[in-house]
């Protein structure tokens, strides 16, 4: 149970339950190769199966931290930040994209968009899982729209997907990693046939890096 304070500062986003922050290069999607300061948010309930970052999922688990200091901590290492989790939208973002903003850094945001938006975001990576479907201005505001195919229904589903996207919105499909011997051949041809899509790997997985 958190110091009423305490409580009050997180509903605010002034605190935010910090799992981890580390700078790398981005591994997925449109801004593949290029060097990102990762920020992961704890707490989801999303639920997916094949999530690889199960001890996210426990809020509780990752004591609040100043948001102040997560910005002083991005400003010393990158021009980029991404925000992460978890689902960061279960919590208030505007005070953390402010002060990212006022830092003059670009701010990024992956999300399965199941939440209200909150923050100004510079790239809304926009990745929709079945169990929790997307709000409408997730849709409406996506940059890009990645999703993750671990079986053939997936396809379907991806198309569901770009259906309710805004038609700017640059669209990809990434095998799950524990099926991605099987899927990327699938995934390669699916978007030879259809060529509106893109193929995304984590490509951060292969070179090792976090």
């Amino acid at each position: 149970m958190l110091k009423k304070e305490t409580q009050l500062a997180v509903d605010k986003g002034e605190m935010l339950p910090l799992m981890e922050e580390f700078y790398t290069i981005q591994g997925e999607g449109y801004h593949t190769g290029t060097a990102a300061y990762f920020v992961r948010i704890g707490g989801c309930d999303v639920g997916c199966h094949w999530c690889d970052v199960k001890e996210s999922w426990n809020a509780a688990l990752h004591p609040p931290t100043s948001t102040e200091i997560i910005v002083e901590n991005a400003y010393k290492h990158a021009k980029t930040v991404v925000v992460t989790g978890g689902e960061p939208l279960m919590w208030d973002m505007t005070f953390l994209t402010k002060k990212l903003k006022e830092s003059e850094l670009q701010v990024h945001i992956e999300t399965s968009g199941a939440y209200p938006v909150t923050g100004q975001w510079d790239w809304f990576c926009l990745s929709p899982k079945k169990n929790k479907l997307p709000v409408v201005e997730a849709y409406a505001i996506a940059n890009e729209l990645k999703v993750i195919i671990y079986n053939k229904h997936d396809f379907i589903f991806a198309e569901e997907q770009a259906s309710k996207v805004n038609p700017n919105a640059i669209l990809f499909l990434q095998p799950e990693w524990s099926k991605k011997e099987e899927m990327t051949p699938l995934i390669v041809d699916y978007v030879m046939n259809n060529p509106k899509w893109r193929v995304s790997l984590q490509t951060h997985k292969y070179l090792n890096i976090p």
